[in-house]
């Protein structure tokens, strides 16, 4: 009756508002920035970064951690690796929920776009993570959520279009195919 109908459209109301994503934009001022050059994984001594030092440093910004290695710092004594350059302007945007593949592909199509004209950046990234408590990672098996439930991956997107593609999964879980 009556009451069914309010109760679905209610549940049908909320469950709407709960999977449309949630967008925040920053802008990050001055900020150290590793130095990259697509065609060299490892790293070259005063040319280049690595792989590994772009993602640690990638989750120092995404989680607003100080790069400027103060000893007054209790949180953080991480610096920017070596050789890096100060951007005065990088742009972060999150988007927070329920996110589909396609819309992923999009999403990085849309970015390469940064590419055109003016060519301002050299580089771009794309962080996908799972939910930290999600009941499955990788090949549908479960989630193992033992310490941080570490399940993304990573893209690093150059202007000449090669990529890096970065994966991480907690220590109990299958790695990706």
């Amino acid at each position: 009756g009556a009451e069914g109908s309010t109760l679905m459209s209610y549940f049908s109301k909320n469950q709407i508002q709960a999977l449309k994503p949630k967008i925040t934009f920053s802008t990050l001022r001055d900020l150290q920035c590793p130095v990259l050059q697509s065609n060299d994984l490892q790293g070259k001594p005063e040319e280049s970064c690595s792989t590994e030092e772009l993602f640690e440093w990638l989750g120092a910004v995404l989680n607003q951690v100080s790069l400027d290695n103060k000893s007054s710092s209790f949180l953080s004594t991480y610096c920017c690796p070596e050789p890096n350059t100060v951007l005065e302007k990088a742009f972060l945007c999150t988007i927070t929920g329920f996110i589909i593949p396609e819309k992923i592909i999009q999403l990085l199509e849309q970015l390469c776009c940064y590419f055109g004209e003016p060519k301002l950046a050299y580089w771009l990234t794309l962080t996908v993570h799972g939910f930290a408590d999600s009941p499955v990672s990788w090949r549908e098996n479960e989630h193992g959520f033992h310490k941080g439930g570490e399940n993304l991956y990573n893209f690093v997107i150059f202007r000449n279009l090669d990529y890096w593609l970065q994966m991480a999964v907690g220590a109990h879980d299958d790695c990706p195919p």
